[in-house]
């Protein structure tokens, strides 16, 4: 689908056709331009699209992944927990993501449905009990930042040569298994976290899905299990239950792992801090207890993260 228009009532109908939560904020009407292109791959839908006016936005992905980046020349953007590289793409699951800009932007997004994306990875890993959860918006590396970009480019260049019809199928199967398996190498997600055991029938996934959404925004916060067990409105047993037979693992230690990825995170940005000083940040008041779990998940000490990632 490609059209240009100067309706800002259009723009947004559009764009929630994807993103249901799309919202355009203080949009200025009076030098608004909107050029937009899209196409359908099954498993996924590539966007891109250049709004010229001074927008504000928010995107709360629902039962979606989805990765974007957002490109002009002061364009900021950020989520409920942090700012993010408007130079790199995001990718979320849930947590809301704004945006905003006064000089114009271009917009280039992949919109995958959590079940599809999902039996894809299931796919690629050969595990056909993983679940999807996002755990760091921002990619891995600027290297990874840099092949998403490339896979994009790439996909755009090639649905150019799609035939509307049936004929393509197989072509636009390998571009969705492409533009997944990339999203997936780009970004942090705990797949290893959510193995879970053959599907139940009580709605306890839905209950453990919220919890390691509010565990996910909140970890950089002094939060507790019962914290965790009140904002999904069970109790703090039934949590524990939830979580061992959907994950076969405890609220704590998904609430450890998320701040472990949240050190990590720190100490691989560069900035100006000691290794205690980030453990502490994260809720870790041992350092040598930390060192331990550190290199349990990521293989190396955290002096080593530092030191490799100093500017």
């Amino acid at each position: 689908m490609r059209f240009r228009t100067g309706d800002v009532a259009r723009v947004e109908r559009t764009w929630k056709q994807f993103v249901p939560s799309a919202v355009l904020h203080d949009v200025d009407p009076h030098r608004f331009y909107f050029d937009w292109q899209s196409a359908d791959l099954g498993a996924v839908t590539l966007v891109r699209y250049d709004l010229a006016a001074e927008v504000r936005s928010t995107a709360e992905p629902e039962d979606q992944l989805l990765a974007c980046r957002v490109e002009g020349p002061d364009a900021q953007v950020r989520s409920d927990r942090s700012e993010l590289d408007a130079s790199r793409p995001w990718l979320s699951d849930g947590p809301r993501v704004h945006a905003k800009w006064e000089r114009g932007a271009r917009v280039t997004a992949l919109i995958f449905e959590r079940a599809s994306l999902q039996r894809l990875a299931q796919q690629i890993s050969g595990d056909d009990t993983l679940s999807l959860h996002v755990t760091d918006l921002s990619p891995r590396s600027a290297h990874a930042a840099a092949a998403w970009d490339r896979m994009f480019s790439y996909l755009e260049q090639s649905v150019d040569s799609l035939d509307d019809g049936d004929g393509d199928a197989v072509l636009r199967n390998e571009l969705a298994r492409h533009a997944a398996a990339t999203t997936l190498a780009t970004f942090s997600t705990t797949g290893q976290l959510h193995r879970h055991r053959p599907t139940q029938t009580t709605p306890a996934p839905a209950t453990v899905r919220r919890a390691l959404d509010f565990i996910a925004e909140n970890a950089h916060r002094p939060i507790t299990v019962d914290d965790v067990a009140s904002a999904v409105h069970i109790s703090t047993r039934g949590l524990q239950y939830a979580f061992r037979r959907a994950l076969d693992t405890t609220p704590a230690e998904c609430l450890k792992r998320a701040r472990l990825d949240g050190a990590h995170r720190d100490l691989r940005s560069g900035a100006p801090s000691t290794v205690a000083a980030v453990a502490r940040k994260w809720g870790f008041s041992h350092p040598s207890r930390f060192a331990v779990a550190y290199r349990e998940s990521f293989g190396v000490l955290p002096s080593v993260t530092a030191a490799t990632h100093r500017r």
